[in-house]
Parts: C-alpha cells; sequence; structure tokens
C-alpha cells in the first residue's frame, strides 16, 4: 500500500497534545511512519517541500525534512500543476489541491490528512479524484495490522 501524508499528519506530532483527538491522530501517524515497510510506502511531493518550507519554527522544519528526505520522490511538475488547477475547480483549496495531485501522480492507494474539510469536499468529489482521501484515523484504522 503506498500512501501520502499531507503536511497536517507529517507535523501533528508537534502540535499541542492536550486534546485527545489531535494526541490521536499523533499516535495514529507515527505508529504507521513506524510501520513502514516492503508493504506500507510512503511518498512525497515537491509540494510537502515547500509546505515545509513555510514553518515558522526552524526545529520541526528540520525534523520534517529528515523524513521527507527518506521517502520516495514524486515527478512531473507540469502535470501536477495543470491537475492541482482543475482539482480547485472541485472547490479544494490551492495547496491542497497541490498535495492531492501530488498524491494521484505518484499512484498513492490513500492520500492521508487531518483536514475535516479536504476530507468532506473530495468525498463530494469522489468520483473525480483519482486518489482515496481519508481521515489520519480511518487511514491507521485501514493499514495497520
Amino acid at each position: 500500500m503506498v500512501l501520502y501524508l499531507d503536511m497536517c499528519c507529517i507535523k501533528r506530532p508537534f502540535d499541542d497534545q492536550s486534546q485527545p483527538r489531535i494526541r490521536l491522530e499523533s499516535e495514529a501517524v507515527l505508529t504507521m511512519l513506524a510501520a513502514e515497510s516492503a508493504a506500507l510506502r510512503f511518498v512525497r511531493s515537491a509540494a510537502l517541500f515547500l509546505d515545509n518550507e513555510q514553518n515558522p519554527l526552524p526545529f520541526r522544519a528540520a525534523r520534517v525534512r529528515r523524513w521527507l528526505g527518506a521517502a520516495e520522490p514524486v515527478a512531473d511538475a507540469a502535470a501536477i500543476a495543470s491537475r492541482a488547477d482543475g482539482l480547485t475547480n472541485l472547490g479544494l483549496k490551492p495547496f491542497d489541491a497541490l498535495h492531492v495531485a501530488s498524491a494521484e501522480a505518484a499512484a498513492a492507494d490513500l492520500f492521508v490528512t487531518c483536514d475535516d474539510r479536504l476530507v468532506a469536499v473530495s468525498r463530494k468529489a469522489a468520483s473525480l479524484i483519482h486518489v482515496r482521501v481519508l481521515g489520519v484515523l480511518e487511514a491507521a484504522a485501514e493499514v495497520l495490522p
């Protein structure tokens, strides 16, 4: 199974863990990352690097950059940009569209996010999006033993 974690998932373990939902999502992300194997792989994209460079906290950006460096790359920026434009017409925010287009280009099985709005919009347009978009807890329930 190939997963594309969006930046909110990757950064979730750095969020304030006092809220139960954030703590559960953090554990799900960390458990999925720890389960990486030949059967469970993660892909990265230029969009993730760009998103990470906007992180105002250097420590967090450096930790995320280390993980991004270990993931598989996604290519073909022109096709991804064109597809992202089309996805914004479905109601996705521009950066979300860029991430979803990157996941599609990587032939990811799942696009995983902590963003409820992104999940809802993607479900409404599911027949036009070429990757399944799931919340992090749903994804963890599906891919972890």
